[in-house]
């Protein structure tokens, strides 16, 4: 050993540089370490930034961040200048948090002239006070690597020839922590690159859709190669679900027959019991909701201006051309200027093979076994609604409409709804007369969603919105009438905002936004305004045809507190959809003391033929699994949950729905095989989630 601590291991051809190993490229492809931090790292290469970092003999770097900084953390140069890791699919590390708050761990690995947009590739992890986790900033978007550059359309993920760096020249990783408030400390180690890309020759790429919707460059565990193999697939179920046909202690709603009996209403409602908030069945039985989302057969893809990417389409006179379609819904990706489309449903397609001619029915009954088998007991959001009134599995509902927009807001579904305008009111009153007969004064229905995932902005957005839309737009004129009433004249209002118009008219008839530092209190006292319009507004109506459902908000996924505090005003239950790893300390503002219930969350991962891992990423299905049953548990463990829904029954279609979307987020593959892994996960939380609750602290 030389004092440079430069090791030659003649063994393995590798090279260690101040703690960093350096692999001969017939040596890539599994893994390759970066840096392990044994006790030759040169703890004085590490740039840092608001941050302090200590060496321990376990070959872990603690780094301790302050918050002076935007992003306080540390720079790791590559030892050599730069690393080729154009054979491996991502970069890793081992975290841990040692502090006493929630921290979010960032990692970008860089390109020369990074500059945090190009020429880099940032992920980030979150974690709880003393959890551990594995931060993964993937170099390729797939394990797949094209020959030849070529646009494939219509998909969020999908196989390239260079990922957004170029990963053979990789000069730096930085760890650090965005715009913290408090300091933090965690533990960093065991840095490597991992995975294997596969270069495909493009001459021979297309098509690369089989007939059953897989991709056709890869085997896996599970994937179809016959109808033969689906079939037997099928009745292999069918033995584990009769072996396993669900929990023994619960009634006919999944209420849990073994634990307290409550009041029974005859519907489902929200109590608060020994100290946690809980649903309470019909019949008097604590209930919590292990719920997914989007039970249903259709899973349709776009195939328009991309017919050669599938094998065997069938032909016209083919029983399965029925499952030819059109659509037009696109509000991001390639079909939102390519509009209306053709599409292919190869999901129903292959119920279709595997059940026959009843496929429906057959399909719906299995779905109602396999949920109980499972431990899920709540059939949740964008479900059908032929399945769900069987009335065999509890259910919740949603409404969605459109009425007249605020014309100066903007969101990535899109525009706001003007509250006061007339149509607001009108159009829920005549959604909801379509629900008569249905789901209203059924007692399997928990509740109704009204919306999803709207443009909620910051807590002055919908009263700028309101100023910079038309004259005529009925939220600029209250908007307008309250100012009056407030300033009784123009002058005092420009006094007050440093405006200069003329006349309340002339402000009418601006589309200017004022300053929101001097305009402040009266925008955040509009927003507040617009904000309880909405939930009032829906939870009278709603009461008014359902008074026996729970009305359970809009499912936030961006919000500011000051629209979550309108909420809380209205709702029985506060919904949001939380794409996280743990939402154990998941609360509202001012930690008000209500239910709240997660309407969406998921994980995927990319070893099962499937191009895009959804929002939240894992390395296989394993896992995804361990990371599905982390984050129940940690629900059941908030005091104010009360349930949380999976998105989605089934994955979403190889080449993706009308916005690209095409993730591996399904508990059943698109030929109807479930995914063992997720399967197991959902058995040991269900089967006593109950008793997890009750006694977990």
């Amino acid at each position: 050993m030389n004092r440079n601590g430069i090791v030659l291991l003649v063994i393995v051809s590798s090279i260690l540089i101040n703690g960093a190993v350096v692999m001969s490229a017939s040596q890539q492809g599994q893994s390759l370490v970066l840096f392990d931090f044994n006790r030759n790292f040169d703890i004085g290469s590490v740039i840092t930034s608001d941050a302090k970092v200590t060496l321990s003999e376990n070959r872990v770097l603690r780094i301790e961040t302050g918050h002076k900084n935007q992003w306080p953390g540390i720079t790791l140069k590559a030892p050599a200048g730069k690393w080729d890791l154009s054979k491996y699919e991502y970069v890793s590390i081992e975290v841990k948090n040692h502090g006493t708050k929630p921290v979010t761990v960032s990692c970008r690995v860089d390109n020369p002239g990074a500059d945090g947009s190009k020429n880099c590739v940032t992920d980030n992890l979150t974690l709880n006070p003393g959890v551990a986790g594995t931060l993964v900033v993937r170099l390729f978007p797939t394990p797949w690597r094209l020959s030849e550059p070529v646009e494939l359309i219509g998909m969020r993920g999908a196989p390239v020839h260079s990922g957004k760096v170029d990963a053979s020249n990789i000069i730096q990783l930085l760890l650090f922590v965005t715009k913290p408030d408090i300091d933090h400390v965690f533990d960093i180690k065991n840095i490597r690159a991992g995975g294997h890309v596969e270069t495909l020759d493009l001459k021979t790429f297309f098509p690369f859709i089989d007939e059953f919707g897989q991709y056709i460059h890869k085997d896996w565990p599970g994937k179809a190669h016959s109808l033969n193999e689906m079939i037997a697939n099928g009745r292999a179920e069918d033995k584990d679900i009769a072996a396993r046909p669900g929990p023994g202690d619960r009634n006919k709603y999944g209420g849990w027959t073994a634990g307290p009996k409550l009041e029974a209403t005859g519907f489902f409602r929200a109590e608060k019991y020994k100290g946690k908030w809980w649903l309470v069945d019909p019949q008097g039985r604590l209930f919590w909701s292990h719920g997914i989302d989007c039970v249903r057969s259709a899973n349709a893809t776009p195939i328009t201006d991309r017919e050669h990417y599938y094998r065997d389409l069938p032909e016209t006179e083919s029983p399965f051309a029925r499952f030819y379609g059109g659509g037009s819904w696109a509000p991001h990706g390639y079909y939102k200027d390519h509009s209306p489309y053709k599409t292919y449903d190869f999901s129903q397609a292959n119920f279709l093979r595997k059940y026959g001619p009843d496929w429906e029915n057959i399909f719906a009954e299995v779905t109602h076994r396999r949920l109980k088998s499972w431990g899920i007991n709540t059939i949740a959001n964008w479900s059908d609604s032929s399945i769900y009134l069987m009335r065999k599995t509890p259910y919740v509902c949603t409404i969605s409409y459109s009425s007249k927009s605020l014309e100066g807001s903007e969101g990535y579904w899109g525009k706001f709804y003007d509250v006061f305008d007339p149509s607001f009111r009108q159009a829920l009153r005549e959604r909801l007369a379509l629900e008569k007969g249905r789901a209203i004064n059924d007692p399997w229905c928990i509740g109704y969603f009204v919306h999803n995932e709207i443009a909620w902005g910051d807590d002055v957005s919908l009263a700028v919105a309101a100023l910079v839309s038309p004259a005529e737009q009925p939220a600029k004129k209250v908007f307008i009438d309250d100012l009056k009433a407030k300033y009784g004249t123009i002058d005092k209002l420009n006094t007050a905002w440093g405006t200069k118009h003329a006349s309340w008219q002339s402000l009418m008839q601006s589309q200017e936004a004022p300053d929101k530092k001097k305009a402040g209190t009266d925008l955040t006292t509009f927003y507040t305004k617009t904000a309880e319009t909405y939930f009032e507004t829906i939870r009278d109506e709603l009461k008014k045809i359902a008074p026996n459902q729970l009305y359970m908000g809009c499912r936030f996924a961006w919000v500011n507190d000051r629209a979550a505090l309108a909420a809380t005003k209205s709702c029985d239950i506060v919904s949001y959809n939380r794409y996280s790893y743990s939402v154990v300390e998941h609360h509202l503002p001012d930690s008000i003391d209500m239910p709240m219930i997660i309407g969406e969350f998921h994980f995927g991962a990319l070893d099962r033929g499937m191009f895009h891992t959804g929002l939240k990423k894992t390395t296989d299905q394993q896992d995804r699994a361990a990371k599905y049953k982390s984050y129940v548990q940690g629900a059941l463990r908030n005091p104010y949950l009360v349930g949380t829904h999976w998105f989605q029954y089934k994955d979403q279609a190889t080449t993706g729905r009308g916005d690209g979307e095409n993730y591996q987020i399904g508990f059943i593959d698109i030929c109807d095989k479930p995914y063992p892994e997720i399967v197991k996960a959902s058995r040991e939380v269900g089967y006593d989630l109950y008793e997890y609750r009750l006694k977990s602290k």
